[in-house]
């Protein structure tokens, strides 16, 4: 039996980076950039004004002064080579270019305008309200990394300079599985024993928000009906994830179904709670194959520690500690067995406290968990003490 770390390196270690591909920036939310972005041009690529009011010299827009207001003015736009002379002023709105010869903008609220003059009513300084060329970005300038995901303020950023493409890695195409004779689909109609399927939509979710492309399959438990769709699947699919199958019941048909499909398996079981029955596979097209248990908590922890993970280095997003510091506890928890487990949580201000039942069956309490807390074989975490885990979104 592996431990975790072990576990999720020797799958890290068979996955790839995603092609690349060049893709509009408007459709790019959320997506991976795969190369070094740097700046095109200047940005602002000229001195604007960030006020409406009037474009002056400094010098003049002493207290009190009066100004002579020059008979055109300077709208947001096309610049109209406008010169400002001494003891001038010249009306300008917020993104004009700066008139020749302007130091400052003075607020159209801080003058007194009469006829063709103003009075200053609040002097100003040189450079005041004025947006100077290259003072957000300049031409060259390192704007984005290969790994950066794409926000909508990064993706505004582009569009500033002018970038109407970029090079994102391309989503892995994800296909779920779930067997079972005891399942059935929403509305479905149930025959004693039998239960609604929840690993489907879970798992489908799952991949979505790590940034997968996912489409779900069931299958009946029958070990031809499996084969043959894993043979298919593996030549269409980056990663195939399995729910349920993977122990060794007398009708979990996953593991047999796998080796004749020409899978390899790595390993079968991991020193993690819940979830210790998880397969990890690679077919001969390069389809990596994850088996997770049945029971929902446990496929939703496994996903989370080595499907996810994989995912988001296929994205080529950077490497980052899976657990990191999440509280302090706000209850004793503890961890009686022999096995890494992960406990169900929520955070509620900064105190972590148990979402409900710790059952690998129990959907209820991880509904409400934010978080999964993770505490080492044989060991308690004191009322109080720092706590670490898994953030979930």
């Amino acid at each position: 039996m592996l431990e975790e770390d072990e576990a999720r390196q020797r799958i890290l270690d068979q996955v790839e980076l995603g092609p690349v591909v060049w893709m509009p920036v408007e459709l790019a939310r959320e997506r991976t950039l795969a190369q070094e972005i740097r700046g095109i041009a200047d940005f602002p690529e000229f001195d604007n004004s960030s006020m409406d009011g009037y474009a002056v010299r400094a010098a003049d827009a002493t207290m009190g002064a009066t100004l002579a207001v020059h008979p055109d003015e300077q709208p947001a736009g096309i610049d109209r080579c406008l010169e400002l002379e001494q003891g001038q002023a010249i009306r300008i709105f917020t993104g004009a270019p700066v008139p020749k010869g302007a130091d400052a903008v003075i607020m159209q609220e801080d003058v007194t305008r009469s006829d063709q003059e103003i009075t200053v009513d609040d002097p100003v300084v040189v450079g005041e309200n004025i947006r100077r060329r290259g003072g957000d970005v300049c031409s060259g300038q390192k704007l984005m990394s290969p790994g950066t995901r794409l926000t909508p303020a990064r993706l505004s950023l582009l569009h500033s300079q002018g970038i109407a493409e970029v090079p994102v890695y391309t989503q892995p195409m994800v296909h779920i599985i779930t067997t079972g004779d005891e399942l059935v689909g929403p509305g479905e109609p149930r025959m004693p024993g039998q239960i609604y399927d929840s690993n489907g939509v879970l798992l489908r979710s799952s991949v979505e928000s790590a940034g997968g492309v996912a489409e779900q399959i069931h299958l009946a438990d029958d070990p031809d009906t499996m084969v043959s769709a894993f043979e298919i699947l593996c030549e269409v699919s980056d990663f195939l994830v399995i729910a349920g199958g993977v122990s060794v019941g007398d009708h979990d048909y996953v593991k047999p179904s796998l080796q004749a499909a020409d899978v390899e398996t790595d390993f079968w079981r991991v020193r993690v709670k819940p979830g210790k029955p998880f397969v990890f596979g690679r077919h001969p097209s390069g389809c990596l194959i994850f088996g997770l248990p049945g029971n929902p908590v446990s496929a939703f922890v496994t996903f989370q520690l080595f499907v996810a993970p994989a995912i988001a280095k296929y994205l080529g997003h950077p490497t980052r500690p899976l657990a990191q510091p999440l509280g302090i506890a706000g209850e004793v928890l503890e961890n009686k067995g022999d096995r890494t487990h992960y406990l169900r949580a929520v955070d509620v201000q900064g105190q972590i406290h148990l979402s409900g039942t710790q059952q690998s069956h129990a959907l209820f309490g991880l509904s409400k968990a934010d978080c999964l807390v993770r505490i080492e074989a044989d060991s308690s975490i004191a009322e109080g003490a720092p706590v670490s885990g898994i953030r979930l979104s």
